[in-house]
């Protein structure tokens, strides 16, 4: 089955132009065999902006998957779990902790990621770190789980 995905990257200065977003293009190319990136953009660091294109995603392109990338330090600025928490109905804690977990073998500081995963509707939401090594390894440590995710989040039967 192939699944509608869409990827928000949540960066000020990438949003303003005055750096390119490396972390979403490689994003779109992992996720290549699960399915079709639908959906790209960049918001800067605003919750209510975050919220708004995660809602969107969710509701109106009813996708299966949307990945963030960016916002999940401890920065002022960095509120993308907060905007995500503002739309989810549900959590998935085990994703962000196995992501947590990988990246902490490597880089001790990739505990410091505050990123969430949760489902709106039928769409599991998770959140990536920015940074494009981050990123990548982030999903890398989930990404054979999330085909069964989805199914299952779509009510098909799935194998278990």
């Amino acid at each position: 089955m192939a699944f509608r995905i869409g990827i928000l990257t949540v960066s000020d200065r990438r949003a303003q132009g005055l750096e390119p977003d490396e972390s979403g293009p490689r994003l779109a190319q992992q996720v290549a065999p699960l399915g079709d990136v639908v959906c790209y953009e960049v918001v800067p660091d605003e919750h209510d902006r975050i919220a708004a294109r995660l809602a969107y995603m969710a509701d109106e392109l009813d996708l299966d998957l949307v990945l963030t990338t960016g916002g999940t330090g401890l920065a002022p600025r960095d509120v993308t779990p907060e905007a995500t928490l503002a739309v989810v109905s549900r959590l998935v804690p085990g994703l962000p902790e196995l992501m947590r977990a990988a990246g902490a073998v490597r880089e001790r500081r990739a505990a410091l990621s505050r990123g969430v995963a949760g489902i709106r509707g039928r769409t599991l939401i998770v959140n990536l770190p920015g940074s494009p090594r981050g990123a990548e390894e982030s999903l890398a440590a989930i990404i054979d789980l999330l085909p069964h995710a989805l199914v299952v989040l779509r009510g098909q039967p799935a194998g278990h």
